[in-house]
């Protein structure tokens, strides 16, 4: 392997490459790309560039679609920051409950005051808030960082709702007994304290909160986001604060609308900015890419089918990168008896219009013997 990084990677992440796995300082060299927030999406990729990793969970820098057209496997790190982002949302619960951030800025502003100490004792009143404890918890979103969440929310003595259309076997295993669950995000919010949004954003997340839901909340609800910003529309959010009817907004997002609300943190963004997730994610990550460079198995991508045939059993592991129509197993299974080879492992996995096909053959099988085969866009023999 060898990787070009757009952005700085975590040097623990780095140390794991040995031998013929390294970092290159010219892109034409390299054969995959490590990435953390570089813009991606007016970047043309040279033939060269088999597949990119992303140090973290978002992709909306990365043209998905286009590279998948290219044969371009994409990767990210799903919950390799989950812990750092369910720590910044339980510090976020405090913030929307207590008005630590009012409290400080009063002191700084009363810093010559040789009295403040007396002063402080007659100020704070102001700065009061209510505790967590028994206050009602809505996770929407019961994901890596949602489970994280809602476990950690019942251990401080909440009572947590979870909402999850999409909840998975796995997650649900791993999510506490005393977390209510509910197929209702009405429901979950209706009587919730506080509500923390972990969804990704889609065309079908865009603006869930939203007025009409938010009329459906208790007044005084604070709403905790740590998953983008778009999920929120924030002209309703906006009024809302304004009325009183939202007493906090805690986000990690800050955007020409947000700064300006009353009764709301913003932060810059801090989510996964701790030393432990940047290393995380990027051990992740260039695990995944030497995975799929010395193997061609998938795990974590997002814009091809998970696939995993373990090392290559036979003289050759063809790879191939295909549109995700009928029949074409059938023509390259016949491409590799043309050649006189047999298949000793044959796996095909789809992602709507893309597929993804290893074959372990006991001969070697030209790549370029694929040439023509309809629903090919790339191949590749290790």
């Amino acid at each position: 392997m060898k990787a070009y990084c757009l952005n700085n990677i975590s040097k623990v992440a780095l140390a794991t490459l040995k031998g013929a796995d390294t970092t290159v300082e010219d892109i034409n060299a390299a054969d995959s790309i490590l990435v953390r927030s570089a813009e991606m999406k007016d970047m043309d990729l040279n033939a060269n560039i088999l597949a990119v990793a992303r140090a973290g969970a978002g992709v909306n820098n990365i043209p998905l679609e286009k590279y998948a057209k290219q044969g371009v496997v994409v990767f990210n790190t799903p919950g390799a920051n989950a812990n750092a982002v369910k720590e910044l949302v339980l510090a976020a619960l405090l913030l929307a409950s207590r008005d630590l951030i009012g409290g400080n800025e009063w002191v700084k502003a009363n810093a010559a005051d040789e009295n403040i100490a007396k002063s402080a004792e007659k100020a704070k009143k102001a700065y009061g808030g209510t505790e967590i404890i028994g206050k009602t918890l809505a996770v929407v979103g019961l994901g890596a960082i949602g489970i994280l969440v809602a476990n950690s929310a019942i251990a401080l003595g909440m009572n947590v709702i979870g909402y999850d259309p999409y909840l998975s076997t796995a997650n649900a295993l791993k999510l506490n007994s005393n977390v209510k669950y509910t197929a209702s995000l009405e429901d979950a919010v209706k009587n919730a304290d506080f509500i923390t949004i972990h969804v990704p954003a889609m065309d079908s997340t865009k603006g869930m909160i939203n007025a009409d839901l938010i009329t459906k909340m208790k007044k005084n609800v604070a709403i905790l986001n740590f998953s983008r910003d778009t999920l929120v529309d924030e002209v309703a959010l906006g009024a809302a604060l304004e009325a009183g009817n939202i007493r906090k907004y805690v986000t990690d997002f800050a955007n020409p609308k947000s700064v300006t609300f009353k009764n709301t943190v913003v932060l810059p963004h801090l989510g996964a900015s701790t030393e432990e997730a940047e290393d995380n994610c990027a051990l992740m990550a260039v695990a995944e890419l030497k995975d799929y460079i010395e193997n061609g198995n998938i795990k974590n991508s997002v814009n091809y089918p998970a696939i995993n045939a373990g090392v290559k059993n036979g003289a050759a592991r063809i790879c191939i990168c295909h549109n995700n129509v009928p029949g074409v197993i059938n023509n390259f299974t016949k491409v590799v008896v043309d050649a006189n080879a047999n298949i000793n492992t044959l796996l095909s996995q789809s992602r709507g219009e893309f597929a993804y096909t290893i074959l372990d053959t006991d001969k070697t099988v030209a790549a370029d013997a694929f040439n023509g085969v309809e629903g090919v866009i790339r191949v590749r023999v290790i």
